[in-house]
């Protein structure tokens, strides 16, 4: 409800004037900048956008071979079947809201709904960081991929940095596109990426280790290991990507039923596809000798089993979609933090334009700019301290993409745990906690899990980055999360003393904007 250019927070939180750009902190929006262009996506369109974040290949040659290696847990497949249920705990209570609040910036805006605008605006800071951490990342493993298949099939000798910055503005570019645009080129990517996995995983079934269609991987005996507390987090991992499908609930022509059924669908996909492939490779090598092979190889334990069946021009071919993979995962994230920025700037978080579109392609242009922005300098950081003319894969993969792609991964599991919390706080401010109590026991759940498991990675910080004991990293790295939380929240706090017009926005989103325009129009007719 508003009153002359006031908004008034539906959780019950003050009202005021609608945000900072304009007279007296309100944003004078020119058109449709200031929301993004609805009807642009469908349910397959989205479906495709969110998985291709989890970078299937990737997810099967890198996260696999280590849980199987390094943390010498056997029992992988059914450890993706109890993350899976967690996460489908969370989503229970995740989606419900996701029919109340349509908001770009997802997280922090749920959780500012829940939990109020200070910690909403920590939460905004954090989902920043996290998803950018994880797509720089992969910058570096994408160049280090590309320059040795430069290496083997060119012969040319090209250093992983230039690869990586040549993408960072490739990427860029999509990201400036239209989204339909960029959907499509994940949609072919990623279906052509999971039908060779699907057939090395058939291929593994047909023809099995020395110990035969084995089910000892199922068997709870098997979940143990030096690393099975760092273990779910790496599970975790591999299944991001279908929390951001509320990031795009704007761009959906029915968001109450598109993000829910989503959601849904890329949970129940990953666990099935996760558990096949992580069994398949344990059958393929053998549950007693998978450790060893994957400790020894690496992320070439999945490219030796494939030519061993299948043959060395599939090999080659499945080289070629592993990187394709990234790309496809480098854009759902790219996507994701402009569209985080954009929310931000909409609602004062960020400065104002940020919070405006591309006027010919509706895409959040600012956003994008910003992303490729930090993804420039942080590669050319890494670059810089890279003094071998070949470049060492040390750099790009064990430092950029471990430590970047573990904060970032932290970062949304501080932020699914929260939102659990958010989703029960939100529904009890509205009065709703009886009609709606199955779904927060769900989230209720789900939020101590998730909890529970981020304690674990913390603790374990130093196995995951790499790290030797007592190493200062251990603690450095997931500060960067801590620090931007409780950044975000004395920003918060400082927006609630010093603009509390722009402080009861944060969170409002669509909402806020809809408001602003009709009383600009409304200013505009009594002129």
């Amino acid at each position: 409800m508003a009153t002359g250019s006031s908004t008034t927070r539906s959780s019950g939180g003050n009202a005021g004037p609608a945000g900072p750009g304009g007279p007296g902190g309100i944003n004078t929006f020119k058109g449709e900048e200031g929301a993004l262009r609805a009807d642009r996506l469908s349910t397959g369109g989205l479906l495709l956008s969110v998985l291709a974040a989890s970078a299937i290949l990737m997810t099967v040659a890198g996260v696999m071979p280590t849980l199987f290696g390094v943390m010498g847990v056997v029992g992988q497949p059914l450890l993706y079947v109890i993350i899976g249920a967690i996460l489908l705990l969370f989503s229970l209570g995740y989606s419900e809201m996701s029919r109340h609040v349509h908001n770009a910036g997802a997280f922090y805006a749920y959780i500012a709904r829940g939990l109020g605008p200070t910690v909403g605006a920590g939460a905004s800071m954090v989902a920043l960081v996290a998803y950018s951490a994880m797509q720089v990342g992969i910058f570096g493993i994408l160049g280090f991929e590309v320059s040795g298949l430069f290496s083997a099939y060119l012969g040319l000798s090209v250093s992983w940095w230039v690869i990586a910055l040549v993408s960072v503005a490739g990427i860029g570019l999509l990201g400036w596109l239209k989204i339909d645009l960029s959907a499509k080129v994940l949609g072919v990517l990623l279906v052509i990426e999971f039908a060779l996995v699907v057939v090395f995983d058939i291929a593994a079934i047909a023809s099995p280790g020395p110990e035969g269609l084995s089910m000892a991987a199922f068997n709870p005996e098997t979940l143990t290991g030096a690393g099975l507390g760092t273990a779910l987090c790496f599970c975790i991992a591999a299944f991001v990507g279908f929390e951001q499908a509320p990031v795009y609930a704007e761009e959906t022509s029915r968001p109450q039923v598109v993000v829910r059924r989503v959601m849904f669908l890329a949970v129940g996909c990953g666990v099935v596809f996760l558990a096949l492939s992580s069994w398949a490779m344990s059958v393929a090598a053998g549950p007693g000798n998978v450790v060893k092979a994957a400790a020894a190889e690496g992320p070439g334990l999945l490219f030796s089993l494939t030519e061993a069946r299948l043959g060395s021009t599939y090999n080659d071919i499945l080289h070629v979609l592993y990187v394709t993979g990234m790309i496809a995962a480098l854009l759902s994230f790219h996507n994701v933090v402009a569209r985080y920025a954009f929310a931000m700037g909409r609602e004062g978080l960020l400065p104002a334009a940020f919070g405006r579109t591309n006027k010919a392609s509706g895409a959040p242009a600012t956003g994008s700019l910003l992303q490729t922005a930090i993804s420039l300098v942080i590669v050319a950081v890494f670059a810089f301290t890279d003094d071998k003319p070949n470049g060492d894969p040390t750099v790009p993969v064990l430092h950029l993409f471990t430590w970047m792609g573990n904060i970032g991964a932290l970062g949304v599991m501080v932020l699914m745990a929260v939102a659990s919390f958010a989703v029960i706080a939100f529904f009890v401010r509205r009065g709703a906690a009886r009609a709606q109590a199955g779904w927060l026991i769900a989230s209720g759940i789900a939020g101590v899990a998730l909890t529970v498991i981020t304690v674990f990675t913390v603790q374990d910080f130093d196995v995951l980055v790499g790290a030797g004991p007592g190493s200062a990293l251990s603690w450095i790295l997931p500060s960067v999360i801590g620090v931007t939380l409780i950044g975000g929240i004395v920003f918060g706090l400082v927006l609630r003393s010093r603009k509390p017009e722009v402080h009861a926005r944060i969170g409002l989103g669509n909402e806020a904007f809809q408001l602003d325009k009709a009383a600009s129009e409304s200013a505009a007719a009594r002129d």
